[in-house]
């Protein structure tokens, strides 16, 4: 016979269950806010909040939230997003004490599932754990980009300006358009040695450039809630737009990796690559084919959005401080004149012109929140001990006390907050590029911005990305005057928030010599130096 549940039995039960969810959240609580390491020292000190589900983050410029806690609290904060605990660092020596000088402690990722399970499943560099599969990799990517490598590139790079310049003339008011144009088919060549015509509106490009930006939207705190509930993954009917980007990623790179071995074997010309270098050497490094694709397609996708939006600041920035751009100018007309153009060949005589980009780029960090691909947040794998944090809070003391950040602690370095340490940049937000030059007027050596992240998680395609944005930042600042654009809205902080070529960012170009004398000029430019 069918029995009735005994409803006080059931009741006494639920009583149970209620009461131990209870003590659980209350301990989760205890424990995160309470939480110490080992070594009994406490974590950096946190923002109070009342909110269960931990700090607030504004979805639009995040970073100057995270600068106004580091001016209050600290160099080092902890902030909290449900149960995980994030430190965040936010001044210069902080950065080098702990991200530089301790990079092999701060040298793996934190599990980010969204991204690194469902959307990459683990075939990215940017989130590959600390382990043989990271050294493998890396090790290839640092044979094929060091700066001895990087600087084969070079000729390639200068044959791209030059198509910059003379698609600014056709059209300046797509500078962005362009930029990524130099970009794309700068990248396309390093990683797969195509030499055809390439633009923006490719389908490759635009691609790429999709992935590069869905990528950007799930990194975003709070955006899944796998990161929280790491079971969801499990489910095949959750996040079905990660799964579809990740067969569209693994499409595109296949296919271009598939192109190259296919030139290869018919033993065609196809110059210099990455691809055709790991293909070759695979035996060397013991990588699988999906391996190779999604390394040379980190090349495609992350390195043409970072290339174009740090050339395209330096842009933004001579045509914000004109003074400053007639500076640089003038060191220009007094190395090079105006009777021939510039080449990477004169980089040791402009001082003035790295200050401008370094400055540039300290000025409006190409990620100021620090949270997408170059400096994708790290993860502790063994306890890190600060030593004299804090030395001097800059409104609240906390005395000599030391902290210690756990091991499995995500760690940010937030660029934002760092480029306005006011130890290091005085004046943080004035635009001085000659903080960076010496008494003797050389560059200074002690002076750095972490423009490509940190330690050894740093982007290993630095190099190359430096010569790009060298010689364009030359070559345009030699051929052209830049200008605001009086009669279009302008945002300084755009490049930071929002997907290129969609900047409200509009500046005026004229050229400094005649635009028949120029085009001529470019069309004889040599592709070397």
């Amino acid at each position: 016979m069918l029995q009735l549940p005994d409803l006080r039995i059931s009741d006494n039960k639920s009583l149970i269950l209620d009461v131990a969810a209870c003590v659980g959240a209350i301990g989760t609580i205890v424990w995160v806010y309470l939480r110490k390491s080992d070594s009994r020292l406490p974590l950096p000190p946190s923002p109070p909040t009342s909110r269960l589900q931990g700090h607030f983050l504004p979805p639009r410029d995040p970073s100057l939230t995270l600068a106004r806690w580091i001016d209050e609290y600290g160099p080092l904060i902890t902030i909290r997003s449900g149960i995980q605990n994030t430190v965040i660092i936010g001044r210069y020596k902080a950065a080098v004490d702990i991200m530089e000088k301790q990079g092999r402690t701060l040298a793996d990722r934190p599990r980010l599932v969204a991204a690194g399970d469902i959307l990459t499943r683990g075939q990215s560099l940017v989130f590959i754990h600390v382990g043989d599969k990271l050294r493998r990799m890396r090790r290839v990517l640092h044979t094929h980009l060091q700066p001895k490598s990087a600087d084969e590139y070079q000729p390639l790079q200068m044959s791209q300006a030059r198509t910059l310049i003379l698609n600014i003339l056709d059209d300046p008011s797509n500078f962005q358009n362009h930029a990524i144009t130099y970009a794309a088919a700068t990248i396309l060549q390093v990683a797969y040695g195509k030499t055809s015509a390439t633009s923006a509106t490719d389908p490759e490009v635009k691609e790429a450039r999709h992935l590069i930006s869905r990528l950007r939207t799930v990194l975003r705190p709070g955006a899944y809630w796998a990161e929280s509930i790491p079971w969801l993954k499990y489910l095949p009917w959750y996040a079905p737009e990660l799964r579809d980007d990740y067969r569209r990623a693994t499409r595109l790179y296949t296919d271009q990796l598939n192109c190259v071995k296919l030139h290869m074997q018919r033993n065609e010309d196809i110059g210099p690559s990455f691809s055709k270098y790991v293909l070759e050497n695979r035996h060397l490094y013991d990588l699988t084919e999906m391996e190779m694709a999604y390394l040379a397609g980190g090349f495609f996708g992350a390195g043409t959005e970072t290339t174009a939006t740090a050339i395209c600041t330096v842009l933004m920035a001579a045509a914000h401080f004109p003074e400053e751009q007639a500076k640089v100018q003038a060191e220009l007309d007094a190395v090079i004149g105006r009777e021939r153009a510039p080449t990477f060949a004169d980089r040791p005589f402009l001082p003035r012109l790295e200050a401008f980009i370094s400055e540039a780029l300290r000025w409006r960090p190409l990620v100021p929140f620090g949270e997408f691909l170059i400096v994708t947040p790290v993860r502790t794998f063994t306890q890190c001990i600060p030593q004299d944090y804090p030395t001097e809070p800059l409104k609240t003391s906390f005395g000599q006390e030391n902290y210690c950040i756990p091991a499995g602690t995500t760690v940010f370095g937030n660029h934002w907050a760092i480029s306005r340490d006011p130890e290091v940049y005085p004046e943080p937000d004035a635009f001085k590029p000659q903080r960076w030059i010496d008494d003797q007027g050389r560059l200074r050596d002690d002076l750095a911005f972490f423009v490509y992240g940190f330690g050894r998680r740093v982007c290993p395609g630095q190099h190359v990305a430096n010569r790009s944005v060298f010689i364009n930042s030359l070559l345009i600042l030699w051929a052209f005057q830049l200008s605001l654009d009086p009669m279009k809205p302008q945002d300084d902080m755009g490049f930071s928030n929002t997907f290129m070529p969609n900047v409200p960012c509009a500046i005026e170009f004229q050229a400094r010599v005649p635009e028949v004398e120029l085009r001529r000029t470019m069309q004889n430019y040599p592709e070397a130096g």
